[in-house]
């Protein structure tokens, strides 16, 4: 490999998984406060495939203004190769992992050899764990931990007024919807180190698989609907989101709260009627918050799940199982 280029995973094109092509492509250049990683493995995540379709779903005019070709994912876990001069806290070698500035549309580059991350987008990645685990933690860590635990940032929320505020959970029951994918595996064990009763809901051949993981209750939502048997819940986590979210308002007690991890939402009348409050967020980069995620995952409180591994130049396949539907974990592409 010349000095100059390395391998990627690069759009041309918005579409299905066939435009992800595995090419050559520059050598990231370090700016002031980031850090070059030699990538060791990459967490693939809804926002990947939603962006490589060019954000079908969005109105127009939230759709990304991206400059191809580009370099496509947000997660990386690897080995610290240089640090621009004003960095601290993160030298050559060290082994770090991180999600990368995100949400900025096509700017993130991860699916490659080499990323240029703002150095406070990363952590020391844990000891205990490998790169593949690692990587497969930001972006579904993060989003758990902004949900239900600490914001952690003051950007304004582009999904509503006001802030979005994670609500105590110690003693409270909460229910999260698709708990076996990336967000929700995640979830229900930040939620059960919080102290809450954690009521999973999942396809059945997930269940032995959950309960591991600390859920208290389980329902088989391919046998019965879920908000035909919870009831009382303080809090919803649905994982998937999206215009069928409203469902979950009956499973709620006065004054719980329904947190959708996706747009679509359109029930807001029935909520207010109901005493329910419903928030979503933005999940942002955190390096702070990912090294206190990494305490957890280093002591085994908290774990990833992998789904399944394929290599930088299979990315095509990953996405294809991603469409597949049924993930227990998360898929990670290997690089090194």
């Amino acid at each position: 490999m010349s000095t100059d280029t390395m391998k990627a995973i690069r759009l041309h094109e918005f579409g299905g998984p066939e435009v992800l092509r595995y090419e050559d492509a520059p050598l990231p250049e370090l700016k002031p406060g980031e850090v070059l990683v030699r990538v060791h493995a990459v967490g693939i995540n809804p926002p990947d495939w939603y962006l490589r379709e060019g954000y079908k779903d969005l109105p127009p005019e939230w759709q990304p203004a991206v400059s191809f070709p580009f370099i496509l994912g947000s997660d990386v876990s690897g080995v610290v190769e240089a640090v621009a001069t004003d960095v601290q806290g993160f030298s050559i070698g060290d082994e770090v992992f991180g999600m990368v500035r995100f949400p900025s549309m096509g700017e993130s580059a991860a699916y490659a050899e080499y990323v240029a991350a703002p150095a406070s987008d990363l952590a020391l990645k844990p000891a205990g764990i490998d790169h593949v685990h690692a990587a497969g933690a930001p972006m579904a860590g993060l989003t758990g931990w902004q949900f239900l635990i600490e914001l952690g940032h003051n950007e304004a929320n582009p999904f509503q007024p006001e802030s979005h505020r994670p609500v105590p959970l110690g003693g409270k029951t909460v229910l999260v919807n698709g708990a076996a994918g990336g967000v929700g595996h995640l979830a229900v064990q930040l939620a059960k180190w919080k102290g809450a009763h954690v009521i999973a809901v999942a396809s059945g051949k997930h269940e032995s698989f959950l309960r591991e993981l600390g859920a208290d209750e389980f329902i088989d939502y391919t046998k019965s609907p879920p908000e035909d048997i919870a009831h009382d819940v303080d809090l919803v986590l649905d994982t998937l989101g999206g215009p069928t979210t409203g469902r979950f308002l009956r499973t709620l007690k006065r004054g719980g709260a329904l947190f959708p991890v996706f747009l679509g939402f359109s029930d807001a009348e029935e909520a207010a009627k109901l005493g329910v409050t419903v928030s979503l967020t933005q999940v942002r980069s955190n390096g702070p918050q990912l090294a206190e995620l990494g305490r957890l995952l280093d002591a085994g409180t908290v774990r990833v799940a992998i789904d399944s591994t394929f290599p930088l130049a299979d990315a095509r396949k990953a996405h294809e199982r991603a469409a597949g539907g049924h993930i227990q974990g998360k898929i990670v592409l290997t690089v090194v």
